[in-house]
């Protein structure tokens, strides 16, 4: 007999999951031009207040490279405000259940948020990064891969000493949109080597769309095979050929349980243009056409996440409102259709239904709910063959 509970066939595929927002961070690192410091703290605001606990905040890097970010200790500081607190306080929020990450590529940043930790405004988890492929990670960081993980090896030391969490990327796991194709085991030994040197936890990151969902569901079964303890690790997708979804669920399938999502599917390579200069970033950009650049959409995910009947904690309803702000907010249509169609209603639109129906089976002598003719079997007979 064919099995069909789906929780049966993929046993490891969880009942609740995380979903932690980027969108001000990873999304608005690829616009070119400034948001205000003001819609900053609107969206990190609203996405907490809907649900969000596991929010990125801003980048600590130079802000000559990328000026996007420097308002990054003015939005710490807001969030770490007595307002702030007792905004949460009258929500029913427990501001010690919300964690502010901050992205610290390299060691430069990371002694910044040690010294805005000192001065109560500090990050709880910072985020440091490898690609394994040594061409992007190059393009990413400006150093080799030995030289790097040297200097995350120390950077962890003093984030854990300074008392904060850091958690390592990998990145390029299913391809590089430099170096072209990339081995899955070489992201297993490089999500180990972080946990070897001290990372709370590690984000796998698909950073230009290149995962397929048979490979995702490869890669995070051998995950989970060596480091099965699910809290350690956080799915991040790119959407560039609209496959992103099917990535999703194939890592649902696997067993994880933490993943990343932007509003309106913002994101990708830092801007090397903003407002009217062009800025540093990381150099050129590695894609073609701008529209097909970005995170998988906070909205859509957890549209389809929630109609799995999968616990997420967010209020859908008011993600699905603020995609539409963002919308005005950027200055042009994003990638989320569900703010567009909304999420599947189980009592339908009755407003579109035509009159007449009732008479009719009236008319022709039908019982309400009646769908097939009277005088039919009870059970479809199938013709044999």
């Amino acid at each position: 007999m064919t099995e069909y509970d789906y929780w049966k066939i993929f046993p490891r595929m969880p009942r609740k999951v995380t979903i932690g927002d980027i969108t001000v961070r990873d999304g608005f690192q690829h616009e070119e031009k400034f948001v205000s410091t003001e819609a900053k703290k609107f969206y990190l605001e609203e996405l907490i207040f809907a649900g969000c606990r596991d929010i990125e905040v801003t980048n600590l890097g130079n802000p000559y490279l990328m000026p996007q970010f420097k308002d990054a200790e003015e939005l710490l500081a807001h969030l770490r405000s007595d307002r702030f607190k007792k905004r949460c306080e009258r929500k029913g929020i427990n501001y010690d259940d919300i964690c502010l990450t901050c992205i610290t590529i390299r060691e430069g940043a990371v002694d910044r948020a040690i010294r805005l930790k000192e001065q109560g405004i500090g990050p709880d988890r910072l985020l440091m990064m490898v690609s394994t492929e040594e061409e992007h990670h190059f393009a990413n960081s400006g150093t080799t891969l030995p030289d790097y993980w040297k200097e995350c090896e120390r950077s962890i030391k003093k984030c854990n000493d300074a008392g904060m969490i850091m958690c390592g990327t990998v990145s390029t796991i299913w391809g590089s949109p430099i170096g072209g194709a990339t081995e899955l085991k070489d992201a297993v030994e490089f999500s180990k080597r972080w946990l070897e040197i001290g990372a709370h936890d590690i984000e796998h990151a698909d950073h230009d769309g290149s995962a397929s969902a048979p490979d995702v569901y490869r890669y995070f079964s051998m995950i989970l095979d060596e480091m099965p303890d699910t809290s350690l690790h956080i799915a991040h997708f790119h959407e560039t050929k609209r496959v992103a979804s099917a990535s999703v669920l194939a890592t649902l399938q696997a067993g994880i349980t933490n993943f990343e999502a932007t509003l309106g599917g913002l994101g990708g390579q830092p801007a090397n243009f903003l407002d009217d200069c062009p800025t540093r970033g990381t150099g050129d950009y590695y894609y073609t056409d701008p529209r097909y650049v970005g995170l998988v959409t906070l909205e859509d995910t957890l549209v389809q996440i929630d109609e799995m009947g999968i616990e997420h904690g967010y209020d859908v309803d008011r993600i699905l409102k603020l995609g539409k702000f963002m919308e005005k907010t950027i200055g042009r249509r994003l990638r989320s259709e569900a703010i567009l169609n909304g999420r599947t209603l189980k009592e339908g639109h009755m407003q579109f239904a035509r009159p007449g129906l009732k008479g009719r089976k009236e008319k022709l002598g039908e019982e309400p709910g009646q769908k097939l003719p009277s005088d039919w079997g009870a059970q479809a007979v199938l013709p044999e063959k």
